[in-house]
């Protein structure tokens, strides 16, 4: 009875761990990778694509990203996708590719995105203490039913609250790592 209480509080946890890993992927720190690209939409032939389906998408280097689409009559679409989405990034085209570059993060710049972290991960451990307590509310609805004693109660709670603190650790961990990934100079 308890299992399927603490199975569900559990997979609700692990969607929030991914969620976060998910978000703090599209946080911008100053180095070029393929993920900051994921919200950009081209207009391929009337339909919004995601840009890593018409296109190749490379980083030469550390702040800087080549994409050669597949379809040169695409070139200008994948401008303009860029330029929609809002990334701070200007598209430099040459005709056969676009070259982006990623400007150095100012300090300010990095002490916003570090709040911004800060409040995705508060967001995610929120979402784990929510499936813990639909998790508790389910122990006590079973003990006022009768169906599970106090003590089954007991041990539930103590089993989720220990898998609440292994997760909440795990937001910490990943939330700490993107800190640092972003006050490095």
């Amino acid at each position: 009875m308890t299992d399927d209480a603490k199975n569900t509080a559990e997979v609700a946890m692990k969607k929030a761990i991914d969620a976060l890993v998910e978000d703090l992927k599209k946080v911008r720190t100053g180095r070029a990778t393929v993920a900051m690209l994921d919200p950009v939409m081209v207009n391929y032939y009337g339909t919004p694509t995601p840009l890593n389906q018409v296109a190749s998408i490379s980083t030469p280097d550390a702040r800087s990203f080549l994409i050669t689409p597949w379809e040169a009559s695409v070139l200008k679409e994948i401008e303009q996708g860029i330029v929609k989405a809002s990334l701070g990034l200007a598209p430099q085209n040459d005709g056969k590719a676009i070259r982006l570059k990623v400007p150095e993060l100012t300090e300010e710049r990095r002490k916003d995105l570090v709040k911004n972290v800060k409040k995705l991960a508060e967001d995610a451990r929120v979402s784990v203490r929510m499936a813990r307590r639909s998790a508790n509310d389910e122990f006590k609805k079973l003990l006022k039913d009768k169906t599970i004693g106090e003590d089954d109660e007991k041990r539930a709670l103590d089993e989720v609250q220990k898998l609440t603190d292994s997760f909440i650790s795990k937001i910490d961990k990943i939330s700490e790592d993107k800190e640092k990934d972003l006050l490095q100079m």
